[in-house]
């Protein structure tokens, strides 16, 4: 039997070195591996590449390793949450690859699917495929580094000529993932919409460590269910149920309205 479980968060992001790149689960503040979080945090582990949906909020999420400066680039593709993140993009502080929320998706699956690019539409016609768009500021109000020209070409696809632009997959060292229930196999399943980029993101890492609210027996996970196979797998961690969760906005309203 393979036993992929280690006996804390910290011990299981330990070997995370200095200037790592790592696929981060999470969309918004649902689905984020806080607890991996936090112990990468403690460790003081720093000058990190990270490839997420966003970068959480200023006290919440990502946004604690950005906050302590602990980021050198998001690869991301919404940023709106975030006002330290703002403040460091254009004092020249981040670099930041901004990237279509589907196409990031896609480049986080091929990579973990071993295919090196893909053709897609999104993008054609705009700065994503053209180049220009900013990737640092040098402080001063101007673009130190910007996003190169990608391969564009046309294909003859459901009988008409349209163009696509070239996306390159990403494979990163490491990822973290959140799930709601994991075996010592490292089989996941996710609770609704926290599944979102958790098993991309998973995909995409050569070690992938996951934080589970629950841990069970091999055999216990019912293998229609399992959203994600335990070979993508390689560490777990059971931070129970009562994990703080957070949302970014709460809106109600009178019964009946």
């Amino acid at each position: 039997m393979i036993d992929k479980t280690w006996a804390s968060a910290a011990e299981a992001v330990a070997d995370i070195p200095d200037g790592a790149s790592l696929a981060v689960g999470g969309f918004g503040l649902s689905g984020n591996p806080i607890a991996l979080i936090e112990a990468l945090l403690a460790q003081g582990t720093a000058d990190l590449s990270i490839v997420s949906n966003n970068c959480g909020v200023d006290d919440w999420g990502l946004g604690i390793l950005l906050n302590a400066r602990r980021i050198r680039k998001m690869t991301s593709s919404y940023v709106g949450e975030n006002k330290e993140f703002e403040r460091q993009f254009l004092s020249g502080e981040l670099e930041l690859e901004l990237t279509p929320q589907g196409t990031l998706a896609e480049k986080l699956r091929a990579g973990g699917s071993g295919i090196a690019a893909f053709y897609t539409q999104t993008g054609v016609g705009t700065q994503v495929a053209e180049g220009g768009l900013p990737r640092r500021y040098d402080g001063a109000g101007g673009v130190a580094v910007a996003s190169p020209a990608k391969d564009v070409r046309t294909f003859d696809v459901a009988g008409g000529q349209r163009e696509y632009v070239l996306e390159e997959a990403i494979v990163t060292d490491f990822a973290l993932v959140h799930a709601l229930k994991g075996d010592r196999h490292g089989n996941l399943v996710f609770n609704k919409a926290a599944r979102n980029f958790n098993p991309l993101a998973a995909m995409a890492g050569r070690v992938c460590i996951a934080q589970v609210e629950e841990l069970v027996e091999p055999g216990e996970l019912d293998p229609d269910s399992i959203h994600l196979p335990g070979i993508y797998v390689h560490r777990i961690v059971e931070v129970g149920g009562d994990i703080e969760k957070r949302i970014e906005r709460r809106t109600v309203r009178q019964e009946g309205d």
